[in-house]
């Protein structure tokens, strides 16, 4: 009996395990504007979404990234653990204006924090913000942002 119980809650966990290793890729999506360039951002809105964000990916393409909704303005702090791809996490106000980006490494608990209250964060490949010349005070344009730029 204490073996059946045991095999059963293995094998639970196992599965739970392998299903928690799947990245998340079927979120809605939602075009964003950055200048003349396109982003097919996924939508994170809930708090299980916004936990899985883009763990576990081996790879994304370079005009695609992940935004996090939240549902009021607050400090938002950002890690990496079990994500596999350097990300830059932009930190995004109401307006859509970028208030601070941060180069995130992979595998990492280090701690990447909005420099005030924002609801949303949007990751996109590491050094794509700095290929298209995007800095803190850009404004991103989209549906979100109350906007169609």
């Amino acid at each position: 009996m204490f073996q059946r119980l045991f095999a059963l809650l293995l094998l639970s966990t196992s599965l739970s395990f392998a299903h928690a290793q799947e990245p998340q890729t079927n979120l809605p999506h939602v075009r964003i504007t950055a200048g003349m360039y396109q982003i097919d951002a996924q939508v994170a809105k809930t708090p299980d979404q916004r936990q899985t964000g883009l763990m576990f990916r081996k790879e994304m393409p370079q005009s695609e990234g992940m935004i996090f909704v939240f549902e009021q303005p607050a400090t938002q702090c950002f890690w990496m653990k079990n994500t596999l791809i350097p990300l830059t996490a932009a930190f995004v106000a109401d307006d859509g204006r970028i208030v601070n980006l941060a180069d995130m490494k992979p595998l990492t608990e280090d701690s990447h924090c909005s420099k005030e209250p924002v609801r949303f964060v949007l990751e996109m490949n590491q050094g794509w913000f700095e290929r298209k010349n995007i800095k803190a005070g850009t404004k991103l344009g989209g549906e979100l942002f109350g906007q169609s730029r």
